[in-house]
């Protein structure tokens, strides 16, 4: 809430109480009160990959390779923390009803930034959280201070709602009225009011007019869309329909009402002479090549751009470059940056074959969520630094999460020696 935590004193808040949730599950675990899950210890080689990134951390500080050692250990903190996250993820995140209550407290989350952002904007009384803006007036941030960090965080938020959905369309029907049966049942059921939200939500993601923000999102909405209609049969004519309202309904009819022709505008107008990232990031390269196999700390690319910055961008002060790989890569180098590309691949594989193979809709609504979250946090990142606020990267870590919960999720077995699945069949 507070700036997408991206202050000392809000992050450090953040690791508190990670750390406090780290402990309690400990004292739970050595009291025999909870066990380790099925996902948790098929995950076992994502934790680890994100623990040697930590130790590379360590390992800079050890040897005096980061520039500012400070900065360097809140870095390692932040990373223990988010590391810690994930995990807490995986350990307690154990059933479906957990799983929808996650995803429903996120996209919740979402909404809240959404209407906060649309009434902050719309009204003329500009505020973050509880402090007055500074820049950006007339585009939606939410609680944000940057209107792309909230553009990120609403992606992540659609994604997610959108694997919600996916996860509660009903298989193929086989004549037009049982789909146009379908589609009033979902009109007027609980449903409804998930779609409502989507709706609102891209509405502030439009007023957000960050370009590839919006670009993202529509590009892994459809790429991932596609990915789920040739790898499943089932409910296909349901998920067409659906990722067709979302272009048609909420393009054509939101955002032109919100502002999407000011967002193709900025699009329009974009070119290397009227941005100062792209110099940005040629001088970073300058970082990388000196540093190449160990980086200068993490956490100061502030502390290391100065050297190599020419005139050509101005006054401006710059502490992250607009493009989160070349900040990893000026940062941690090649060793340290190695472990957090090899979790992001991996995972997006399991994610892929969860979306593939499980049969349960609700698993592969989880891996739809993370696959699309993935792919526009990728793209994103190419021209922003979402992952360095930390808000964005702990929804990134659940989103993570959630890839491997969609594989490896199981049904829990009672007292008793029924599954969830019969449990909930006796109560229905």
């Amino acid at each position: 809430m507070p700036l997408g935590s991206n202050r000392t004193w809000s992050e450090m808040m953040m690791v508190i109480v990670i750390a406090l949730l780290g402990i309690s599950w400990s004292m739970l675990y050595l009291s025999g009160k909870v066990k380790l899950t099925h996902c948790f210890k098929k995950a076992a080689v994502a934790t680890v990959l994100l623990i040697l990134a930590q130790f590379f951390i360590s390992y800079q500080l050890y040897n005096n390779l980061s520039i500012d050692a400070n900065s360097s250990f809140r870095e390692l903190l932040q990373g223990i923390s988010l590391t810690l996250f994930f995990m807490l993820c995986l350990l307690l995140i154990n059933s479906s009803q957990r799983i929808k209550t996650t995803i429903l407290v996120i996209i919740a989350s979402g909404l809240f930034q959404a209407v906060y952002g649309s009434l902050m904007t719309m009204s003329g009384i500009e505020y973050t959280f509880f402090l007055k803006k500074e820049t950006y007036f007339g585009v939606a941030t939410g609680t944000f201070i940057n209107r792309n960090h909230l553009a990120g965080y609403l992606v992540i938020c659609l994604s997610l709602g959108l694997g919600m959905m996916i996860a509660s369309l009903k298989a193929n029907t086989n004549s037009w009225k049982g789909l146009v049966r379908q589609i009033f049942q979902a009109i007027l059921s609980q449903k409804a009011i998930l779609r409502i939200s989507l709706v609102i939500m891209v509405a502030a993601l439009v007023m957000t007019h960050s370009r590839m923000g919006n670009s993202s999102f529509f590009a892994s909405m459809g790429i991932i869309g596609t990915l789920a209609i040739l790898l499943k049969k089932r409910s296909v004519g349901s998920t067409i329909i659906l990722l067709l309202s979302l272009l048609i309904i909420d393009v054509a009819v939101v955002g032109t009402f919100f502002g999407v022709d000011k967002v193709i505008e900025r699009l329009e107008k974009t070119s290397t002479e009227s941005e100062s990232r792209d110099e940005v990031n040629l001088y970073s390269i300058k970082i990388i090549e000196d540093n190449l196999l160990n980086g200068t700390g993490a956490g100061t690319f502030y502390n290391s751009f100065p050297a190599v910055r020419e005139k050509e961008i101005g006054f401006l002060f710059y502490d992250h470059a607009h493009n989160d790989y070349i900040e990893f890569l000026t940062e941690r180098g090649v060793i340290g940056i190695a472990p957090l590309v090899l979790l992001v691949i991996i995972t997006f594989l399991v994610a892929l074959t969860a979306l593939w193979k499980r049969q349960k809709a609700l698993m592969r609504g989880c891996a739809f969520g993370c696959l699309m979250s993935m792919l526009a946090m990728g793209i994103h990142a190419t021209v922003d630094f979402n992952l360095q606020i930390p808000a964005n990267a702990a929804t990134f870590m659940l989103v993570l999460a959630l890839g491997w919960i969609g594989m490896f999720h199981r049904p829990r077995r009672g007292r008793s020696g029924k599954s969830e699945v019969g449990r909930l069949k006796l109560k229905d």
